[in-house]
């Protein structure tokens, strides 16, 4: 391509051409010499001692190679797998970290645990071969729920993890939130439950691993998203060696969503089966057993409570969360509960708050970070409870919010959780989203719905992310060639969200250069030496702005190489649109001019002193059907605040996207867990993926309020759209059903649930 793009225009993706076209590679489409072919014996009990592993039978059936269990897992003495984010029990001493092996050693703690890994000629033999592995269980007493978990008696998964309780994490003023409370003229209390959901990405989990035994060193193809990060874990804490030993290629990846870039133990297998055999080894997951074994998102219970004045000012909120962690800890297994507390207070003015979080254990596979990672659950949290005090104080809902907005002339703003908020105007976006969404208007439809005998109702949630965390920094390199070539090294990865079109754009613009002259390389941890990859909306605003920083540095460097060859100092040197003129002359130099024969390097270092803060108001109009429960979303609206727009059609992409997961969560999805902890939703016969059929015809408008905290002025995009679509949703269909008394369901919002409501409401039982 010989266009030279601009940063703002609407430009089609680049690689879609290529996906469409079947031409990416994904892991399973690399195959090496000599591969082997690995399949997991997963536990089918969620809680049981592991009296014997039987092994024979299938090292006996054709082309078995090997049968890997726990007993050569430690003879080799292979690590387990680590937690990243610790936290602390009640009496303040450090949380006590169970340990998670790769392959199930003595006992079993939930269904789909790993007990072996078979590894033969072929794929099928490897399958077929598992059905040979005999394990023989003890079975013991399994609890499912996280609330169960804590009564006293209940079934202990570890012997020093008293009570099942991992963590107690505390926030905020409790004594001034309690005062609050005390003086208030309105409270309203709510319980929710927030689903437990898998993260079902087109492509599953897969890996190769292969082993360098005259080199010592390994190398995994996966499709993960934290190439970098998970080369860490693997080299520290699994097999104890240098990280320079250990490289991580992530080729083309199909979704994520959080789950892929998580250490999973099939990752670890391949590797530690491939030195085992001197061969490579590759895994792929089926769908049914992504459901087993993918750390889960979400899977909280929350009660909550909110104090108004007289008026209906907020004077305080007050948050318990129960957080499920599953057997084990994941990687990130803490992260989604603790680290993003900030949406309960929103865009909003709570002047006070406390939060209590407790860890728990249970039978059933690890938690970690789901698309938004905490996020959805705040906003869910706060956005649900105001509809509630809204009802029991009589006060309306939308001036509720309106009062206690936070206001463009008051930023920065800093608020009860110590963030400080740089920019927004959150009282557009609810004015805009409402005014688009034709809330005026409503109450003629409603009632037109009435005489149809269907139930209306609009929702709304104003809803505010914390995205680009402080912690991590990002590099990148730009190298242009002798040929005015340039190649952008970046440690951010893609598994869907259009990076090679968003950067290429940005690059094409600030360094005047066609489409065609621009390469992208990331995924690779030996090509980009340090990184700490794509998350929390980061890619954008962290990634991209360490991005314009390398080509900030590769034009001075070009600009001081020009004044050399034009014999003029830097400072006559003026550059645009690729080329570097020498003030009042007509003497010019393009990029392959003023590059060596060794290229030219620009490198950008970004490391964030403050967080970004993209925020928005969703609003969405349902029509019930309850004769049959039937929940259809006619009208969805959303303005968001994402920062400076880099490319309007990938923003609309991601937003979609992440609406259509909320409106999944709102009304389908959820893990289901038997009382005996046995997985009841195991294939997408069972768990219930929005169908294009569900998805109404989105209506997205930015407002954008270009942050001060990077260069871009981006705040980031990636998890915005489902921040506030489950409240949305939810808001929408409690207040269809309010005439009827029924004030709040819990997701999902499936028509039986909707319609059994319905018929309770009838018989004079409405949940309130």
């Amino acid at each position: 391509m010989t266009a030279i793009l601009h940063i703002g225009d609407a430009v089609p993706r680049l690689e879609d051409g290529r996906l469409l076209r079947g031409a990416a590679q994904f892991v399973d489409d690399l195959n090496f010499p000599n591969q082997a072919y690995g399949c997991v014996v997963r536990s089918t009990k969620p809680h049981a001692r592991l009296r014997c592993v039987a092994t024979a039978a299938a090292l006996a059936a054709p082309g078995v190679i090997a049968v890997l269990t726990g007993v050569e897992l430690a003879a080799d003495g292979i690590g387990t797998l680590p937690n990243i984010i610790r936290r602390r029990c009640r009496d303040g001493t450090d949380m006590v970290e169970p340990p998670y092996p790769i392959l199930a050693q003595g006992r079993v703690r939930h269904v789909g645990e790993a007990i072996a890994f078979v590894v033969a000629e072929t794929a099928s033999q490897a399958l077929d071969a598992t059905e040979l592995v005999d394990v023989d269980y003890d079975d013991l007493p399994a609890v499912a729920k996280p609330d169960d978990a804590l009564r006293l008696g209940a079934p202990a998964l570890w012997n020093n993890v008293p009570g099942n309780e991992a963590f107690y994490l505390e926030r905020g003023d409790r004594a001034g939130t309690d005062a609050a409370f005390a003086g208030a003229a309105h409270r309203a209390r709510i319980s929710l439950v927030i689903p437990r959901v898998a993260s079902c990405a087109l492509e599953p989990r897969g890996a190769i691993g292969t082993y360098d035994d005259v080199a010592g060193t390994w190398c995994l193809y996966a499709s993960v998203q934290k190439p970098h990060l998970l080369r860490g874990l693997l080299a520290n804490s699994v097999f104890c060696v240098p990280e320079a030993r250990v490289q991580v290629v992530a080729p083309q990846i199909g979704g994520s969503f959080g789950t892929k870039g998580l250490l999973h133990p099939e990752l670890p297998l391949v590797l530690w089966a491939a030195r085992r055999l001197g061969r490579p080894v590759k895994w792929i997951a089926t769908r049914s057993e992504a459901f087993l074994s993918d750390y889960a998102g979400r899977d909280n219970l929350t009660t909550a409570e909110l104090a108004m004045d007289r008026d209906g000012r907020f004077l305080g909120l007050r948050v318990s969360t129960i957080a499920n962690l599953g057997a084990y800890l994941s990687s990130y297994g803490t992260h989604s509960s603790t680290n993003n507390l900030l949406g309960l207070l929103g865009t909003y003015t709570t002047p006070v708050i406390h939060v209590e979080v407790v860890g728990v254990y249970t039978n059933s596979a690890p938690t970690g970070p789901y698309r938004g990672a905490g996020r959805p659950e705040a906003s869910y949290v706060i956005e649900r409870l105001i509809d509630v005090v809204a009802a029991q104080s009589g006060l309306d809902r939308l001036e509720i919010r309106r009062r206690n907005l936070i206001q463009a002339d008051a930023m920065p703003f800093r608020t009860a959780l110590d963030f400080t908020y740089d920019s927004g105007n959150f009282a557009y976006n609810m004015a805009r989203a409402l005014e688009v969404a034709g809330a005026d208007g409503f109450t003629a439809r409603r009632d037109a719905a009435r005489r149809r005998g269907r139930l209306r109702g609009l929702g709304l949630a104003n809803c505010l992310e914390i995205a680009g965390p402080i912690a991590f920094e990002e590099r990148a390199t730009v190298r242009i060639d002798r040929a005015g070539n340039a190649t952008l090294f970046l440690g951010t990865d893609s598994h869907g969200q259009g990076h090679e079109t968003v950067f290429t754009q940005l690059a094409s613009d600030m360094l005047g250069l066609a489409v065609g002259a621009i390469r992208i390389a990331s995924g690779d941890t030996r090509i980009v030496a340090k990184a700490h990859g794509s998350f929390g909306s980061r890619s954008a605003c962290v990634g991209g702005s360490a991005l314009v920083l390398a080509i900030q540095d590769a034009i001075e460097k070009a600009r001081e190489a020009g004044a050399r060859i034009l014999g003029v100092t830097p400072a006559n040197i003026a550059f645009a649109r690729g080329r570097f003129q020498a003030a009042g002359s007509g003497r010019g130099l393009g990029w392959s001019d003023v590059a060596s024969a060794d290229g030219l390097v620009g490198d950008g270092l970004f490391a964030p002193d403050s967080p970004t803060y993209p925020n928005g108001c969703h609003v969405c109009e349902v029509e019930i059907d309850p004769e049959t429960g039937t929940i259809a979303i006619l009208n969805y609206v959303v303005v968001d605040d994402v920062g400076r727009v880099l490319n309007p059609l990938v923003v609309e992409g991601q937003l979609h996207g992440g609406i259509a997961q909320g409106i999944g969560e709102a009304i389908l999805e959820a893990v289901c867990h038997d009382r005996d902890a046995q997985l009841l939703t195991g294939s997408l016969m069972d768990y219930a993926l929005p169908r294009a059929s569900d998805l109404p015809s989105f209506v997205t408008e930015t407002c954008p309020v270009p942050t001060l905290t990077n260069p871009l002025g981006v705040k980031g995009v990636g998890e915005a759209g489902i921040v506030g679509a489950m409240p949305a949703i939810v808001n929408a269909v409690c207040a269809a059903l309010a005439p009827l008394g029924i004030h709040h369901l819990d997701m999902p919002l499936t028509p039986l649930r909707v319609w059994s409501a319905i018929q309770s409401a009838a018989s004079g039982k409405a949940k309130r």
